[in-house]
C-alpha cells in the first residue's frame, strides 16, 4: 500500500488537500478495477466449467464491484470541484451521492442473483467439481480481503464514506466467496440442490451489504451530529481559555469529508475587557479551522458573576432542573430589572428523548421556582443539543 501511495500520489501527505484526495481516490479506483476484473474473468470461467450458479453469481458480484469502483473514479472528480456560485459550499457530499449509487447498484445485482439462485433451488443441475476451481476461490478470498484491508486504510487516512463503504464491500465478498467454496465441496457427498441454497446466501450477503451502505449514507445526507471525538476536541480547545466560562448550542454541519462549518456560543464575563475577549475568540476560530478543519462562528454571551442575587438564583435553576431527573441542563443564565418586578432569562437543553413537551416543563420549572419564593417572571428558551 505504501509502495502505491508513494508511487503515484504527489504530496501524499496532505490528506487534507481536495487534489491530494482525489488522487487517492482514482487510485483506490483503479487498484479495485483491475482487480475486480481478473477475478470476474477468473470466477466466470470456474463457473461455466463446474455449472456452479454460486460461483457465477460471485463472479458478477465481482463485476458489479468492478463497476462501482467506475463510478466511485468519476465520484471523486465531482467531489474535487471547488466551491463556486451554485454551490458556496463546495461539492464534497458528492462523496456520500457516490456511495449511494453504489449501493444501488449493489441491491440490483443482489436481486438478480437471487432470482437466478431460486430457479437453480427449483431445477438443480449437477455440479462438477475441479481442483482449479477451488484454488481459484481461495485465492480470490486472499485478493478480497487485501482489498478490504486496503481500502480500509486509505479510507481511515483521508476520512471517505466511499473507502469504507467499498471495504465493506470487499468483506462481504469473502464471506459470499466462502459460501461458494462451502457449496463446491459440498456437491461432493450430496445430491441436494446445495449450489442453489448457497447462491441464494451469497445474494443475501450482497443485499445486506447494500442496505449497510444505504442507511449509513442516507444519515450523512440527512444529517448527523458530528463524531464524539471531533466535538469532544473542539469542546477542549475552546474551553482551553481561562477567559471562556461555558460552552452551549454547539452546532455542526458536514458539507462533505474535511468541510464542516460551525458555530457555538460562549460565556463570558459581563465586566471584561471585549476586545480582549474578541481577539481570544478570533484565535480559537483560527485554530479549530488549522486543526480540525471546522470553520467556526462563536457568538459571546456576557454572564455576571459578581452578582449575589444571580448567583443565588442561578444555583437555585440548577438545583430545580436537576431533581427532575429528565437529563436537563441549562446556560446562558441572567436576570433582568424592570420597572414593578424582574425577570429571569435562562435556556434549557432538552434531550431528544424527552417525553414532556416544552409547555409542561416551562410549568414544572415556574412552580417550582414559585414554591421556593420568587415570583420573577421566568423566560425560558428551550434548546436541542445538536451534538449528542
Amino acid at each position: 500500500m505504501n509502495f502505491l501511495i508513494r508511487k503515484f500520489i504527489r504530496n501524499w501527505e496532505q490528506t487534507s488537500d481536495p487534489t491530494v484526495r482525489k488522487a487517492y481516490g482514482t487510485l483506490s479506483s483503479v487498484v479495485g478495477m483491475l482487480c475486480n476484473i481478473v477475478l470476474f474473468a477468473l470466477k466466470y470461467s470456474v463457473g461455466v466449467l463446474s455449472n456452479s450458479i454460486a460461483i457465477i453469481s460471485d463472479a458478477f458480484n465481482n463485476l458489479s464491484d468492478c463497476a462501482s469502483c467506475l463510478v466511485t473514479l468519476f465520484g471523486y472528480k465531482l467531489a474535487a470541484k471547488p466551491a463556486d456560485k451554485d454551490h458556496p459550499f463546495g461539492h464534497g457530499r458528492m462523496e456520500y451521492l457516490t456511495s449511494l449509487v453504489i449501493a444501488v447498484m449493489i441491491a440490483l445485482m443482489g436481486f438478480e442473483l437471487l432470482r437466478n439462485s431460486a430457479e437453480k433451488i427449483l431445477h438443480p443441475e449437477q455440479v462438477a467439481f475441479h481442483a482449479a476451481t477451488l484454488v481459484t476461490l481461495l485465492a480470490s478470498v486472499g485478493v478480497k480481503l487485501w482489498m478490504a484491508w486496503f481500502n480500509a486504510r486509505l479510507g481511515r487516512r483521508i476520512d471517505s464514506a466511499v473507502m469504507i463503504a467499498t471495504a465493506k464491500d470487499s468483506r462481504s465478498d469473502v464471506i459470499a466467496t466462502g459460501a461458494t467454496i462451502l457449496a463446491l465441496l459440498l456437491s461432493l457427498v450430496t445430491d441436494l440442490p446445495v449450489d442453489g441454497v448457497m447462491g441464494v446466501a451469497v445474494s443475501l450477503f450482497i443485499l445486506k451489504t447494500a442496505y449497510d451502505i444505504i442507511r449509513d449514507t442516507v444519515g450523512e445526507l440527512l444529517g448527523r451530529p458530528a463524531s464524539p471525538e471531533v466535538t469532544q476536541k473542539l469542546r477542549e480547545m475552546v474551553l482551553e481559555s481561562p477567559q471562556i466560562l461555558g460552552l452551549h448550542d454547539l452546532m455542526i454541519h458536514d458539507y462533505g469529508p474535511l468541510n464542516m462549518i460551525g458555530s457555538c456560543h460562549v460565556e463570558v464575563r459581563s465586566d471584561a475587557d471585549l476586545v480582549e475577549v474578541h481577539e481570544v475568540v478570533d484565535t480559537i476560530e483560527r485554530e479549530i479551522y488549522e486543526k480540525l478543519h471546522i470553520l467556526m462562528t462563536i457568538h459571546m454571551d456576557p454572564i455576571e458573576q459578581d452578582n449575589p442575587q444571580v448567583n443565588a438564583c442561578r444555583a437555585l435553576v440548577g438545583q430545580i432542573i436537576g431533581e427532575m431527573q429528565l437529563g436537563l441542563s441549562f446556560h446562558d443564565f441572567r436576570m433582568v430589572a424592570g420597572d414593578s418586578s424582574c425577570k429571569m432569562i435562562f435556556d434549557v437543553v432538552v434531550p431528544f428523548g424527552c417525553k414532556y413537551k416544552n409547555q409542561q416543563l416551562q410549568d414544572r420549572i415556574v412552580e417550582a421556582l414559585r414554591q421556593h419564593g420568587e415570583e420573577c417572571q421566568v423566560v425560558i428558551t428551550f434548546d436541542r443539543d445538536y451534538t449528542d
